[in-house]
């Protein structure tokens, strides 16, 4: 494998050479890709090949083994540079050339619009602008962490610099000293609306020089000694503070090595014509692939779907439960805190944090001291920036260890939604755990009453749904998400909660209780109907069914679901053979659990009488019972509703 060691003061003639050689076989690739598939990005591709030969020239990787724990990762933020990367991964065989340049852009194959990581070679799914640092910056922490000597490359645009998530990361990686990142902005001062200076104008050597990250600027970002001796100096700590990350600025080309191309904004995003492709070619020096490639596109059918290699997940030690017992009552954010402290105790003893902790300026509201307190080392504040937090702990959690990322439901689930869905496309092992959900937020009002949670998150594919009723539920839902692989969102109230017990007065959940996802909890069993609830309204329904029998001699069923996604289906079906069903929850009446009750009986065929109980509007500001008396989701209201249904004054 062609490889250049910072070792030597100055690149040799013969590795000049060979570079040029190199870049004019990805020119190659990167026309006759684009313009076969009819779309993509060519010109960004040509203003960043110089540096992404380099970064492949010098970084430690194994092509055979693209899983190598010690290869330096080279993030590309701007996925859209996808012809580029390919082409590159190509050069230094991770890919092969034909599939490459064929498969490009076509349905089934892995050589997608934007940079995916069933690609060998490729590290994080990008496409988002703005995230690729964030995540370079939770792969670094966590190498870091390991003594891993790895060292992490994010490769940005300009114009992504615009968005406000790179300025979160930067600070992050500073305060955390993450020496081991390094960025590289390709700034060709073009976007896809015209001028960066005009799109939105910005100072991007004055940010980061600000921010405290030691700031390289290159002239010509196609001059390949240039681009050698700042990776150069980068590697060897020749720079003011090697603690710190570093960031190469490079004067860029877009379209470079086109004559026509160069510094035309509508080759950011336009291909170019079969005329056209053919003048670049001769430009070039190369004979035209075109018709030959054309016919082998022709006759492609490719229609498997592209699966990525599952990150490693540590072997976590989930420890004992506890169990609270009657006359305990505490809120589901504290047993969290007390089942996070414990998984420290179990797992981050050792020289190695197994288990890490991010939290966005609510340590104390969401119960993360104990676990920072006994593991300093793992837990990481984030400051009121959210959208890296929500990356850089999923990013993290795909180096060998998990991720628990606490904050207010609407910061958890509202504000990072688009940060979570990338996280789920990279498959990352990310536990979500959200406080201060629903109307129960109380008094903060409707900015903060997160009401949508399972509406939004439902959305993601890999992404599970739990809903503690009470104190021991959510100590072992969040040991369980801890021992599992996997993305959970985790959701909870504000108050303090009753335990809840059986119909003898035992904690349910406490004591040999496991849970189980996808199966819901005969809390009471009655055959005049069932009320199907989950989290801080489970006790509101148990109190209904009580009133209900004792006044009214109705036995009813009660059905926690703290298992959102996956849900129980033969649950549902038993319970509708009562023939009433009411769902009764803190959440938007046509988002969270009676819409997916309802979906479930509708696939099933199967109906009955069916009420849904929640929240109808946005909350007021005042106390939860109030607020839960409006909206009929108190016990008195539940029970009115189903005297309502049987006819009952």
């Amino acid at each position: 494998m062609f490889h250049i060691s910072f070792e030597q003061g100055t690149l040799t003639e013969e590795q000049k050479e060979a570079l040029q050689e190199m870049w004019l076989r990805c020119m190659r690739r990167i026309i006759a890709s684009t313009t076969v598939a009819g779309s993509g990005h060519p010109g960004g591709s040509m203003s960043s090949l110089h540096l992404v030969l380099m970064l492949y020239s010098t970084l430690r990787h194994q092509p055979g083994d693209h899983c190598w724990p010690e290869r330096d990762r080279l993030v590309a933020s701007m996925g859209h540079i996808s012809p580029c990367i390919y082409s590159v991964l190509s050069e230094f065989g991770y890919i092969q050339e034909d599939r490459m340049i064929v498969e490009f852009r076509h349905a089934g194959s892995s050589f997608a619009g934007h940079v995916e990581c069933c690609v060998p070679g490729v590290e994080w799914n990008t496409g988002n602008l703005g995230q690729g640092l964030s995540a370079g910056a939770g792969m670094a922490l966590a190498l870091k962490l390991k003594r891993n000597p790895a060292r992490v490359a994010v490769l940005m645009g300009d114009g992504e610099q615009q968005k406000g998530q790179i300025s979160e990361a930067r600070r992050f990686a500073v305060k955390y000293e993450l020496g081991n990142l390094f960025g590289i902005v390709d700034r060709n001062h073009l976007q896809i609306g015209g001028g960066t200076n005009q799109v939105m104008p910005q100072a991007i050597r004055a940010d980061y020089v600000a921010a405290m990250w030691n700031t390289l600027y290159l002239e010509d970002g196609h001059d390949f000694e240039a681009i050698f001796q700042a990776l150069r100096r980068i590697h060897r700590g020749d720079v003011d503070d090697p603690r710190y990350p570093s960031v190469i600025v490079a004067r860029t080309v877009m379209g470079k090595g086109i004559s026509f191309m160069e510094n035309k904004a509508k080759y950011h995003g336009s291909v170019l014509t079969d005329d056209e492709a053919a003048a670049a070619f001769d430009e070039l020096g190369l004979e035209n692939p075109l018709p030959m490639l054309r016919q082998k596109r022709a006759s492609l059918y490719v229609f498997q779907e592209p699966s990525c290699l599952e990150a490693a997940y540590p072997n976590i030690d989930p420890g004992e439960p506890i169990t609270y017992g009657v006359d305990v009552k505490t809120d589901n954010r504290s047993a969290y805190g007390a089942a996070l402290e414990d998984l420290a105790r179990h797992n981050n003893m050792e020289d190695v944090p197994r288990v890490l902790g991010f939290s966005c300026d609510l340590e104390g509201s969401v119960k993360m001291e104990g676990f920072h307190r006994l593991s300093e080392k793992a837990f990481f504040e984030c400051g009121i920036q959210e959208h890296h937090a929500a990356t850089v702990a999923g990013a993290a959690s795909r180096e060998g260890c998990i991720a628990f990322f606490s904050t207010f439901g609407v910061f958890a689930a509202c504000e990072t939604y688009n940060q979570h869905r990338l996280n789920d496309i990279n498959q990352t092992h990310l536990k979500v755990v959200s406080t201060h959900c629903g109307l129960d937020v109380g008094e903060d009002g409707q900015t903060h009453q997160c009401i949508d949670y399972i509406g939004l998150m439902q959305n993601i594919y890999g992404f599970s749904i739990f809903v503690p009723a009470d104190p021991n539920q959510t100590d072992r839902i969040v040991r369980y998400v801890a021992a599992h692989r996997g993305n959970f969102f985790l959701a909870m109230g504000r108050s303090k909660l009753p335990v809840i017990t059986d119909e003898v007065g035992s904690p349910l959940f406490g004591g040999a209780y496991r849970f189980e996802p996808g199966r819901a909890d005969w809390v009471r069993k009655g055959e005049d109907g069932a009320i199907l609830s989950h989290g801080t309204t489970l006790i509101e329904a148990v109190k209904a069914q009580k009133d209900l029998a004792e006044k009214h001699g109705l036995r009813l069923s009660v059905l926690n679901f703290a298992s959102i996604k996956p849900i129980d289906l033969d649950a549902i079906l038993e319970a509708s053979r009562t023939g009433l069903l009411v769902t009764v929850e803190d959440h938007h009446v046509d988002t969270g659990l009676g819409a997916r009750v309802a979906l479930a009986m509708a696939d099933a065929g199967v109906a009955c009488k069916f009420i849904r109980l929640g929240v109808k509007y946005y909350g007021l500001s005042g106390k939860p019972s109030d607020l839960y008396r409006l909206e009929g989701i108190d016990a008195a209201g539940i029970a009115r509703t189903i005297l309502e249904a049987k006819g009952m004054p």
